[in-house]
């Protein structure tokens, strides 16, 4: 009715749940979670619970696309959200809502709490399903030898039934996700890939059971077992490779999901959620706690670590009229913040925005999936019927066995091994990796890897160690280091944990206090900058000003003051992990939020030509895309929240375990260590993956080439459609097994 028939041929319903309904209240209320824009339009943000594949996306949109109010209705598959804007009056959204849940869908406003109860069960159900499934093919091909081997009469018609009580509850359980999703197709008079597939298996079991009934030679049973148990490897793992981008937006709304403090005109303190909290409110943000709103300090004085949203590796101090920003930590005092910017306004919430748009782009890599999924089903339906019709019409053979002729096309044309060419790589590489010290989480991964030409990197934890490292020049003074650290271990600053690390176990100075943003004192002694550990004197030759570099200062009396210098230390094989990138052909940039001293020394000792410094996500965003959009395939390796928007704007993204746990999340490549070796490594490894990957899929073409013709002239029973099937799909299994231990 609507025009959208394209959708019933690619989409796969949950398997697992029934097609949910909205509640009606909830949707009458859906109004108030609605904002108004600066140019009168309004916004709307919601959890879609049933969403399942790309054709779902395009199903919603459509739709909304035909309201000419709407301005703006994107569906986002990672994280399960349709952003809505519109123009007109506010209560439209109710009908916006309407249609989409009319389609099947259920919609609510999104939360942290949203997000995590639409995660479905259907990985769990698929692994139940395919272990049935591999229990009944297993054993039903085990009674099948028996009569294979000869046997004959009451033992052959014993064997058929124990087979049949033993396959039928498994393929009515194991079938339930083709089944259900076949079904629903046909309900809306639609068809999509499941529909031959519960056709196939469903009219061989209903006539193995009459041929089973009836005492006949053959019945089929192992057939449909094999057949859902292969069916089944292929859709759990997808499904996994698919779902492991979900936990993106996650980890970032837990940032921004703690409470705030508000202080009212009263000075009275209230704990509220973030989403509460309006602009001009003050914000009370103690000592390690993170801010959770944009604003101005009002009062107080402190050190901030603002590396996760800025890449700046020191801490930044924050006094009265400072600009802070949600998701930096408090290291110091108490402030009193006021507010600018709250809940989606806020530059953590840019960044997930930023994430989310880029991360929805990526869908154009599994557009060649859709393709097949619109002209599979269509092909195999004509194909199957053709046969029957000519072999009961014009061959005139029985019904019986035009319908078996007709279930074995059905059957051997299951794309088993074309669902099992990438994704069997894909685990397999990923395993491999894994075991070497490199996660991959994306399921196209591997893939766009092996297409990289650019390597972006970050600095700060990228290049460079997580930590900074203590200077020990010539006559480096340690008993200076030994008194100095047990100033330094009462406090949280950087520069200090660095200086306890490097001193190694000591005792805690008595009286040690942390005077925020300036320093330690324990007596008369002090640990800090210049200005507080010298009382603010000028050092001579220096106009007040320090040697380069971030510095401590330790003063105590009747003895002359110590430095210690830190400097930032490239990671152990940086400049070998450069050098092996340019030597598989890439090119290599540096790409940093830092201060431009500090990226043009790393750029210089790694020969890097291509940096840029002090750039804000945004910009690092453009800087990835206008790469991209130039035509590169770029790589982008980055640590902290701030790289959260381009590692996701990037062709691909990596990360080290050092990193924020967002990076972690948002990174395609996870890798473990000290080194950048990984880097170059995966590359490596996905082009050959790359190379077995069309090896596969050229096997499985070829094998419905080669077959679907003998099946169609009746040289196929449904048996050796069944094993052929599965052979082909073990055939690319077992290539891709090569890859085993070729990971670098």
């Amino acid at each position: 009715m609507l025009g959208l028939g394209r959708y019933y041929a690619q989409r796969v319903l949950d398997p697992t749940l029934r097609a949910p309904r909205p509640e009606t209240a909830e949707a009458r209320d859906i109004t108030r979670h609605a904002t108004t824009r600066a140019d009168g339009s309004h916004e709307l943000t919601l959890a879609v619970d049933g969403l399942q594949c790309g054709a779902c996306v395009w199903l919603i949109e459509s739709v909304l696309a035909r309201e000419p109010e709407v301005l703006e209705g994107r569906v986002n598959l990672t994280t399960r959200r349709l952003h809505l804007v519109w123009r007109g009056a506010a209560p439209r959204a109710n009908t916006f809502v309407e249609s989409i849940e009319g389609l099947g869908y259920r919609l609510v406003p999104f939360s942290a709490e949203a997000l995590a109860a639409s995660q479905d069960k259907t990985g769990r159900a698929l692994l139940r399903a395919l272990a049935v499934a591999g229990f009944a093919a297993g054993n039903v091909m085990l009674l099948s030898i028996g009569v294979w081997a000869g046997a004959e009469l009451a033992t052959r018609d014993l064997l058929h039934w124990v087979s049949a009580l033993i396959a039928m509850p498994a393929i009515a359980y194991a079938g339930r996700p083709f089944f259900r999703s076949a079904w629903s197709a046909l309900r809306h008079g639609r068809t999509n890939m499941d529909v031959p597939i519960s056709i196939g298996v469903v009219l061989v079991t209903g006539m193995s059971l009459v041929q089973t009934m009836q005492g006949a030679e053959d019945a089929y049973f192992d057939s449909a077992c094999a057949l859902l148990f292969f069916l089944l490897i292929g859709r759990l793992l997808d499904h996994r490779a698919r779902g492991q981008a979900r936990a993106t937006a996650e980890q970032l709304l837990m940032l921004r999901a703690a409470d705030v403090a508000v202080v009212s005109e009263e000075g009275r303190v209230q704990r509220r959620g973030q989403e509460s909290v309006v602009p001009g409110d003050r914000v009370l943000v103690g000592m390690g706690e993170r801010i959770g709103v944009d604003g101005v300090v009002e009062r107080g004085a402190s050190l901030l670590d603002a590396s996760l949203v800025t890449g700046e590796s020191l801490p930044v101090p924050a006094g009265h009229g400072a600009t802070v920003f949600a998701g930096t930590l408090n290291l110091g005092e108490p402030l009193t913040v006021r507010a600018t910017a709250t809940g989606g306004g806020t530059l953590l919430a840019e960044c997930v925005r930023l994430i989310e748009a880029a991360e929805a782009r990526r869908s154009r890599f599994v557009v060649l999936a859709d393709r097949v999924a619109r002209r599979y089903a269509p092909a195999v339906h004509v194909t199957a019927l053709t046969t029957f019709l000519w072999w009961y019409l014009v061959a005139g053979v029985p019904v019986t066995t035009a319908l078996l002729t007709a279930s074995a096309v059905l059957i051997i044309t299951c794309p088993c091994a074309l669902a099992l060419a990438v994704p069997v790589v894909q685990v397999i590489a990923t395993g491999r990796l894994f075991r070497s010290g490199m996660l991959l989480k994306s399921p196209t991964a591997l893939e766009r890897l092996a297409d990289v030409d650019t390597v972006v990197f970050d600095k700060t934890g990228t290049l460079t160690e997580p930590a900074l490292a203590l200077e020990r020049g010539p006559g480096f003074d340690e008993q200076a280091l030994k008194v100095a650290a047990s100033l330094a271990v009462v406090s949280r600053h950087p520069l200090a944990r660095s200086l306890v690390t490097a001193a190694g176990p000591v005792a805690m100075a008595e009286g040690a206090v942390e005077v925020p943003g300036q320093g330690v004192r324990a007596g008369e002694i002090r640990l800090g900058s210049w200005d507080f550990a010298l009382d603010g004197r000028v050092k001579p030759g220096h106009d007040g000003g320090g040697e380069d570099g971030p510095e401590l200062w330790l003063a105590r009396p009747g003895v002359a003051p110590v430095r210690f210098g830190f400097v930032e230390t490239l990671r152990a094989d940086a400049d070998v992990a450069v050098e092996r990138l340019r030597a598989l052909g890439l090119e290599v940039c540096l790409l940093s939020g830092d201060r431009e001293s500090s990226v043009a020394v790393v750029a210089q000792a790694l020969g890097i030509g291509a940096w840029q410094a002090e750039k804000t996500p945004t910009q690092k965003v453009a800087a990835v895309e206008a790469l991209v959009a130039s035509g590169r395939k770029v790589l982008v390796v980055g640590d902290g929240l701030n790289d959260g928007p381009s590692l996701a704007a990037a062709t691909v993204s990596a990360s080290p375990t050092s990193a924020a746990d967002i990076s972690q999340t948002v990174a395609d490549m996870v890798f473990q260590g000290a080194k950048l070796a990984p880097v170059a490594s995966v590359i490596e490894t996905a082009r050959r993956a790359r190379s077995v990957m069309r090896q596969n899929l050229a096997l499985s073409i070829g094998y419905n080439l080669l077959m679907v013709p003998l099946a169609v002239a009746g040289f196929v029973t449904p048996w050796l459609a069944a094993a052929a099937m599965s052979s082909s799909s073990l055939v690319v299994m077992l290539n891709s097994f090569r890859l085993r231990g070729r990971a670098a």
